[in-house]
Parts: C-alpha cells; structure tokens; sequence
C-alpha cells in the first residue's frame, strides 16, 4: 500500500478530537444515570464475584463462568476493575462505556483513513458510529460493556491487520490474531472478523487484484492464483478460533438455559423473523424512532408475502452490489459486512425472546455507514455539486442524530423510564410488564406491580414464572387468596418450580391451611431436599403444632444447608426451650 496512515496529521488529530468532543456532548447525561434492573444486576450490582473487585479467585471465577450465556472472561475483569475503582457507583461504569466507546470511533476513522486515504468520508463514518441513536443501548447500559469492549479489540484487530498487509511480518500477524482473540474473550460476536478481512482484502485494500492480471487466453495468471490462495490460507487460524468460540458459545448458552427451547423447533418462525430483522435494523438506521431495550419475539411466523418481500429485497440488494463491485467495490463490501456480521445475532438460534436488539448493530452499521458516506461522495460528484453542500447535509445528519442519541440517552435515566418507555413504543411486551413490575414491587407500589405482572400473564400465559411473581406480589400486598390461585396456577404450568411450591406453602400456612402447606413444602423436597427453606418452612408449621422435636430435626436440616438462615437459628433456639419445658415434670 502506497497510501500514507493520516494518524499523525494536523486533519486527522482534529477529526479525532471533533469525535471525542462530540461523544461527550451527546453522553455526558449518562453519567447521572442508576444501573438498570435488566441483566446490569447479574453483571455487576447482584454478582458477588464483580463486586468483590479484582482479585485471583475472581479472575479464576472469570475464566470459567458461563452465567449470562457468554464466554467472556475480559468482559468479566473489566467490570471487576470498575469497581476497584469506582466501587458501585454507576457514574463510574457508566463512563468506562462512554471511554471506550469514544476511542472505538477514533479507532474506526484511523482504520478506515489508513485504508483508504479518504480523510473525510472516513470521519463521516466515524461520526454515524459515534451518534447514531441505535449505539445508545450498547453505551448507556452498564452490563453491555462487552460490546464496547469487543468492538475495540475488532477495530485494534483491523489496525494491526493493516500494519500486517503493509509490512507483512510476523509480529504484526501476531498481533491481528491476539487481537482477535482478545475480541472472542470480550464477547464472541467479533466471531466473523475473517469474513470481514476478506472483504477489506478485496476493498479498500485491493489485495485479490495484486500480483497480475487475466492473461489474453482468458487464465488467470499463476501469480494472481497464488496471491489469492495465500489470502485465503492466512485466514485459517482465524477460522479455527472462531469455529472453537462458536463452539464454547453454544455450549456455554446451553449451560445458562439462554436458548430459547421452545422457539428452536419452528425454523420458518425464526428465518422469517431473521428476514424481518434485517430489514428493520435498516429502517430503524434511517429512522431511529421508538427505540425499545427489548422488541419481542412474534408469537406467530411472518406471513408469507412479507417474508417474501424481504427475501427479494435483501436478495435484490446483494445482486445489485455484486454488480457494481467492479465500479463501487465499497457497495458490496459495505452490504455484506451489514448481511455477514449479523448472522451470529439474527435469530436463526434464538436466543431470548427478543425480535431484534438495538445492541446488535454496534458493528454491523459500520458497512452501512460506508455505502451512505462513500455514496454521497459518488453522488455529489456526479451531481457536480459544491463540496459545501455535502458537508453540509453531513453535518445536518449528525446533528439531527446527536440530539436523537442524546434523548435516547434519558430514557436509561433508571428501571422505571427505561421499561415504561419500552412499553410505549411497542406491544405486547410481556417482558417489559415484567420488568416495570419488578420496579414497582421494590417500590412498594404492589398495585402497579400486579397490574404489570396480570398483563404479562395474560400475554403469556403459558409462562409459569409470570404467574409466580403475580403471585408474590398479591401476597405482599396482602391478597393472600388471590396469590394462592397465581401460585397454583404457576405450579399447573411447571410442577417442579421449587420456588412457587415453597411460597405457595407459605400462603395456605399463612391462610391457616396447614396440612395442605405441609403438602406443598414435601413436594419442595421432593424437588429438592435441599431447600433449606423447605426444612425451615416445615419445621415452622411443626413447633406450631406442638411436635417440637421434628421441627428441631427440620431446623437442624435447614442449618447445615445453610448456616446463614438466621430464622432458623432462633428458631431452633425457641423449639428447644419448649420441648425442654415440655420433658419437664409437672
């Protein structure tokens, strides 16, 4: 490559620090805002391993956790390093994704102007990537650093595979793949970074067209022959890591129970689905309204017509792109990093219950972006426009999207605004009724909470854990009779729910009926005889009723499950006292 890397000059210093600055304008509210109750308590508030900071049991803990469904050892050290330095103020986490984000649009525009010498198209990529309202989901929540965080190893992966394409040694391949696996340990959606290097082989680096050209028999020559199976041949390492990531993903997603089963076994709904999506990020990256942290899964596959109206549209659009590689190589490359980068995300295994994400486009817009900016360009100059005009459309569109980000941004103020919003935008939203009603309850608020937790039910009412959390939360508000029936109701849907047998128990005790709570707690055991709230539960109901020695033998079961249960501690202590009072002699 002849072209010079523009990271040391005055333009491009000012580019990045222009995308630095303009970050901060549309991010700095982040900084005020909670973590959030969807998946942030499980990554960082609610994960003893996190909060106790850094430390070898925890890096040991990292290396073979599998709790969210990810093999993400990286993604787990960094939360760990944020509170060792932040402790568990949000503030702080918060802006470890606004850091990093910044420097992955920094990176982005280096990697893009080293490639192609195009200075300004690349900024204006970088700055789509640094606003665009659909990235706020992968910035502003807590527990999605692995998106941040992967995304800098991909671009650092980018920049050391563009070293290696100009020096081509050793070190710097070196490099391209310990950044890679870096990306893979961070999160393994960085999964198809060959299948990206092969399209920046073809452009902007232009690397199957070196080392000769079609023969007048029509053969190719032999040197271009072995110039391209020698690309090919140096991406095989890289694909044998990724198959091993996608392996451990898989594995790992099983183990955590993140697959959704019930969804794996009708793949027209899912292809259907995945076509949908498709088209729908590319609506959303043109229109990024009513933005949802969660958009559900249909119930029902796509019909038929729009399925295939999706299909003849992206199908269409890749024709086309192949067609104009020859004249605007960047068409094709921009349209197949979007279709390539999202495979391991769109839904043909599904995982949650989630239509589409936000998230999921932190990487895959990129080619978009570049089909927008180098298109523009293409088109101004056909147009034989000003080169004001397009800088100017330029900076109206990053306006226009900075203040859609910012606002963005507010919604992940806290739990409340974040669910309530998602609830406006979308419908049939049982996850969000859920969510809002977790809210609600921790409130106090216990008729919000039931009103949330009966529409989830009712949206989903094959979903035994909706109806176990309406149940918890009539109990606590009081409507004991009421929680019964939820209970009851959850335990139709999954008679091995341990959780609602032991809290539907402690209901009917609390109603007075304590031979069927007696009932509820064996079948608990039965389960799981384990449940040291089984034990505790059952010996309750028996020092009530007078038979303070089985109540001491249950007590004494739920403190060697857990010595912690501090309820049953006191009362072992009180069955104790009467069954002495009770031996005693008149």
């Amino acid at each position: 490559m002849s072209r010079r890397v523009p990271g040391t000059g005055k333009r491009a210093f000012l580019w990045a620090v222009s995308l630095v600055l303009l970050i901060a304008a549309v991010y700095s509210p982040v900084l005020r805002n909670d973590f959030v109750n969807f998946d942030d308590d499980r990554y960082v508030t609610g994960n003893s391993h996190v909060r106790g900071g850094l430390s070898a049991e925890g890096a040991r803990w990292a290396a073979t956790a599998t709790l969210t469904g990810n093999w993400h050892p990286l993604t787990w050290l960094s939360h760990m390093l944020d509170v060792e330095l932040f402790g568990m103020n949000p503030a702080g986490h918060h802006a470890t994704n606004v850091l990093l984000h910044a420097v992955n649009a920094v990176l982005l525009f280096l990697v893009l102007a080293g490639m192609t010498g195009a200075v300004g198209r690349s900024a204006f990529v970088a700055a789509l990537f640094a606003v665009h309202p659909l990235h706020v989901e992968s910035v502003a929540w807590v527990a999605e650093r692995k998106d941040v965080l992967s995304t800098f190893f991909w671009l650092l992966a980018l920049g050391a595979y563009l070293r290696y394409v100009r020096k081509r040694s050793a070190g710097a391949y070196t490099a391209v793949l310990l950044a890679f696996v870096a990306g893979l340990m961070a999160k393994p959606m960085v999964v198809t970074l060959p299948f990206v290097l092969l399209l920046l082989d073809y452009w902007p680096l232009g690397r199957f067209s070196r080392g000769g050209v079609q023969g007048t028999d029509g053969a190719r020559d032999s040197a271009a022959r072995d110039a391209g199976r020698g690309i090919l041949l140096e991406k095989v390492p890289f694909l044998v890591l990724a198959g091993l990531s996608a392996v451990a993903t898989y594995i790992a997603q099983a183990q955590a129970g993140t697959l959704n089963l019930a969804v794996q076994p009708y793949p027209w709904l899912r292809f259907t689905n995945a076509l949908a999506a498709y088209i729908g990020y590319i609506a959303k990256m043109f229109k990024p309204t009513d933005l949802a942290v969660f958009y559900p899964l249909p119930g029902q596959p796509l019909p038929w017509w729009q399925a295939l109206a999706a299909g003849v549209l992206l199908a269409g659009c890749s024709i086309a792109a192949i067609r104009a590689a020859r004249r605007r190589a960047y068409l094709a490359v921009g349209w197949f990093w979007y279709l390539g980068t999202l495979v391991p995300v769109i839904g043909l295994v599904q995982v949650g219950g989630q239509a589409m994400a936000d998230r999921y486009t932190y990487i895959p817009l990129i080619g978009l972006f570049v089909i927008v900016s180098w298109g523009g360009s293409d088109l101004a100059g056909r147009w034989h426009l000003r080169r004001a005009i397009p800088a100017a459309a330029a900076v109206v569109a990053v306006a226009a999207l900075a203040v859609g980000a910012r606002t963005q941004v507010g919604y992940w103020r806290d739990g409340v605004t974040l669910f309530g919003r998602a609830l406006q935008v979308t419908s049939g939203n049982w996850m969000m009724h859920v969510n809002l009603g977790g809210e609600m309850l921790e409130r106090g608020r216990f008729g919000e909470a039931v009103g949330h937790f009966r529409e989830a039910a009712r949206i989903a009412p094959g979903n035994a854990t909706y109806h176990y959390k309406l149940g918890s939360a009539l109990a606590a508000w009081g409507k004991l009779a009421e929680a019964a029936r939820s209970y009851r109701e959850a335990l139709r849907l999954n008679p091995e729910y341990l959780e609602a047998r032991n809290n539907f128990g402690s209901v009917l005790f609390e109603l007075g009926r304590e031979d069927e709570a007696l009932g509820q707690f064996d079948q608990a055991l039965r389960i799981d005889s384990g449940s040291d709230l089984a034990h505790h539960n059952i010996a309750e109901i028996r020092r009530k009723q007078g038979n303070y020695a089985l109540a001491l033998e249950h007590y004494r079961a739920a403190l060697r499950i857990n010595p912690d249960l501090k309820e049953a501690r006191l009362g072992m202590d009180i069955a104790r006292i009467q069954l002495s009072r009770e031996k005693q002699p008149n």
